[in-house]
């Protein structure tokens, strides 16, 4: 079993936070290269705890939020079209339960390009999305949705506030996981947040991680990984209550989490439930954890494995999906072009570019049909459905898939 590594302060609760996973030298997820670039660039230790007092799951060490989300950054959330009929039916919801009343407000943090407040601008809801990364808040704005370029916080939810009254939902999609700096956070929701409103958040899940050996959704962005234990210590220590779980499918495998002022709605069944079943499973445990950290190493060695077996043997071998989480995998697994002579992916902010630290070539999907490889490894392994579905003739032609979640091997 790995070693009981460093210990760091928790972000939330200020206890002390116990190593299990130190995942080595990573760069910046979504800093991808021009291939003529000779700028130096970033790097940090990834490495993944547990509070000992509260169970948070955290990193141990943050990135300036500044360097992570700028102008550039290439992630679209409308990218796939999974995603983009989940926000249609989040929007929905909201629609037909909490935005209801008279002239009712809904704040979004991290709206991306606006994928999820375009449906309901559509219905002539106010609303607002907070999106530092300019490109792609222009691209909601574009898109008719009002957004604020700017990162979410005390200070900025507060002058919302201010100026337009409380609001009945503040929702966040893959952005609180983001933040290392929650107390921030949980004054603005207090500040902007109707009495009787909600918080919503959907993340990464913590039992989904451990159950699929999922190590690659630990990277910079992802400064957190919840279960529903840590949220709601989380929620207790902000003032705050969970009040709903729900399970989503998305992105690996996530969690929906609803907040209200304690007191204010009656928990629903599903976070006892939840709760229970983390418990019987020791989820939130050190021993389970390390347990976890075990199997990284067994899946970086069996993957590592492969790809020199198949180019001994003369194969041709690229990688489906520029993912952010793929920096982990080729940094931690020391994966390069002499093994992955591509990545391809249909971002075109990330095309004819190099991945971050092993400055693997990214194309677009044109350059993987002409000629088809013998073995694609699929980084997008969250996507795997829709992505085999547009590339059946790969394996027609007879290319097979390689999985490395929650194990490696080929499809």
């Amino acid at each position: 079993m790995p070693r009981e590594l460093a210990t760091a302060t928790c972000r939330v609760c200020e206890g002390t936070v116990h190593e299990f996973l130190d995942l080595g030298r990573q760069p910046l997820s979504d800093a991808f290269r021009e291939p003529d670039s000779d700028a130096a660039e970033f790097f940090f230790r990834l490495a993944v705890g547990r509070c000992e007092s509260c169970a948070m799951v955290q990193l141990t060490e943050s990135v300036p939020r500044e360097k992570m989300f700028h102008e550039d950054y290439p992630y679209h959330s409308s990218g796939s079209s999974v995603m983009r009929e989940h926000f249609a039916g989040v929007a929905r919801r909201f629609l037909e339960t909490e935005l209801t009343g008279p002239d009712p407000f809904i704040v979004e943090m991290g709206c991306n390009d606006g994928v999820m407040l375009g449906t309901i601008h559509q219905a002539g809801v106010r609303h607002l999305g907070f999106e530092p990364s300019g490109r792609v808040a222009e691209l909601a704005r574009a898109g008719g949705v009002r957004v604020r370029t700017a990162f979410f916080e005390d200070s900025t939810a507060s002058e919302v506030r201010a100026a337009e009254g409380p609001a009945q939902v503040i929702y966040a999609a893959n952005t609180m996981c983001h933040i290392p700096y929650p107390d921030s956070i949980f004054r603005g929701v207090d500040a902007l947040l109707a009495p009787d409103g909600v918080f919503v958040f959907e993340d990464p899940y913590l039992g989904d991680l451990v159950t699929k050996t999922s190590f690659d959704q630990i990277y910079d962005e992802h400064f957190f990984v919840f279960s529903a234990q840590s949220v709601q210590a989380m929620a207790q220590h902000y003032g705050f209550e969970l009040v709903d779980v729900e399970r989503l499918p998305v992105h690996g495998g996530e969690i929906r989490y609803t907040l209200a002022r304690a007191g204010k709605r009656e928990p629903s069944a599903a976070v006892a439930d939840l709760l229970a079943e983390e418990d019987a499973r020791g989820l939130s445990e050190m021993e389970t954890l390390r347990g976890f950290a075990a199997s990284v190493l067994r899946v970086r060695d069996d993957l590592v494995d492969l790809l020199e077996r198949l180019r001994k043997d003369g194969c041709s071998v690229v990688a489906y999906g520029a993912t952010a989480k793929s920096a982990t995998v080729t940094n931690f697994c020391d994966i390069g072009p002499e093994l992955l002579s591509y990545v391809c992916d249909s971002t075109p902010a990330k095309q004819h570019r190099m991945t971050p630290g092993k400055h693997i070539p990214v194309v677009p999907p044109t350059a993987f049909r002409d000629p088809y490889p013998d073995y694609a490894l699929l980084f997008a392994w969250n996507h795997a459905e829709e992505i085999m579905a547009n590339e059946q003739e790969f394996r027609r032609s007879g290319g097979r898939w390689i999985s490395y979640v929650p194990n490696v091997r080929v499809l």
